[in-house]
């Protein structure tokens, strides 16, 4: 199967949609199928089909408005592809909305092509100040008239489930680690902590991903705070670069979290990384005793710093979902806290960072639910959506 896989961020873009894109083509090509990206083209000249790591990209999108229609019928009719996945996101398209109306009936007239929309959440475009209602019917209406849909999460499901006209051929597909463990062949932790000034004597705790509102950054300083107050020897790792490339907001918010952290007097105990090659990133999660995510809206599928803490194995202290996750139970393979508690939130990490027993059985735990959530069963998985779609 010859398959577009359509993003508005990409490597070396910093960008969760631009990672999973990057890894479900490598999955899909692994299982034998024909994958390509299909992208901006911010900065350069387009470059058609050039390969990078193994997969054809195409950097020849010049804006995401209206203007996008004409140049993927281009592409679609020079390469015959049997179906296209877009992958949506706002914040990874620059808030333009073209990409939501390419399922529409007067653009199929020019891409003739099967269309799948997976979105990685269903937040609004910014459009204008005033829209209004109009900001959501924009994002439903590629649910509505896609050939099916694919979200990453329960909530996501049940929203789109939950339209007037419901759409049809919805598929709950997770996504999956961007980080792989086996990058880290030869850790070793007492050097990986020392890269970083952690004493032996010392726990450490770690974050992974953009300093955003929605992932509880305040909270987690504040936790700290309480953690460094009663004497716990603990030191707090951000790991990953501090903003990434397609949310605005993440540069106001990081500046809000790092004032917070000097008004805290924590300087001396948090420690930032700046943006990491894979490889490095993956070290570094396995050097923490503690992977702490405290998002806002609750733990969910949709959040690829979980499903990378998942994936290597981490002892996890996160916020209660929304809806269940498969194979995180509360104090089986997990920790949960409720919303927006930095109180509870100290509790439960130094209960995890001080119990030995507690912290190995959560990384026991969760190494068996990681298996769930590999690149190749999500391929397949997405496979059989397009093979229900193709002409």
């Amino acid at each position: 199967m010859k398959i577009g896989l359509i993003t508005g961020e990409y490597p070396p873009q910093q960008g969760g949609v631009g990672d999973f894109t990057r890894e479900l083509a490598r999955a899909l090509i692994a299982a034998g199928h024909e994958a390509q990206v299909i992208t901006g083209n911010r900065r350069q000249a387009a470059r058609s089909g050039k390969h990078e790591d193994g997969i054809a990209v195409q950097r020849a999108i010049s804006s995401w408005g209206m203007r996008c229609w004409g140049q993927l019928a281009d592409i679609a009719r020079h390469e015959h592809f049997d179906v296209l996945n877009i992958q949506y996101e706002p914040a990874a398209y620059a808030m333009q909305v073209g990409v939501n109306f390419l399922p529409s009936s007067w653009v199929r007239r020019q891409i003739k092509v099967p269309m799948v929309s997976t979105f990685h959440d269903l937040l609004v475009p910014y459009l204008f100040p005033k829209a209004g209602p109009l900001r959501w019917k924009v994002v439903e209406y590629p649910a509505r008239h896609s050939d099916a849909v694919i979200v990453t999460n329960g909530e996501d499901h049940t929203r789109l489930s939950n339209l007037q006209s419901p759409t049809s051929n919805l598929h709950v597909i997770p996504i999956g680690s961007n980080i792989d463990p086996a990058l880290a062949a030869g850790f070793d932790q007492a050097a990986e902590r020392a890269r970083w000034g952690i004493r032996p004597d010392e726990y450490l705790l770690g974050y992974f991903g953009f300093l955003n509102l929605s992932k509880g950054g305040s909270d987690l300083m504040q936790a700290f705070k309480v953690l460094s107050d009663r004497g716990l020897p603990v030191k707090l790792l951000l790991i990953g670069g501090r903003t990434g490339a397609s949310d605005p907001t993440n540069a106001e918010y990081a500046l809000h979290v790092e004032r917070l952290i000097a008004l805290l007097g924590m300087q001396k105990c948090v420690i930032a990384t700046g943006y990491l090659e894979p490889g490095e990133v993956s070290r570094a999660l396995l050097a923490c005793d503690v992977i702490a995510l405290p998002y806002v809206d609750g733990a969910s599928l949709r959040r690829g710093s979980l499903l990378a803490a998942i994936a290597h194995g981490k002892a996890i202290v996160t916020t209660e979902p929304r809806y269940p996750i498969e194979g995180l139970i509360h104090e089986d393979s997990v920790l949960y806290v409720p919303l927006s508690d930095p109180q509870a939130l100290a509790v439960a990490l130094q209960h995890v960072l001080k119990d030995d027993a507690l912290r190995a059985r959560l990384q026991h735990k969760v190494s068996e639910a990681a298996k769930l959530y590999t690149w190749d069963r999500i391929a397949a998985q997405t496979a059989a959506v397009y093979d229900r779609v193709k002409c």
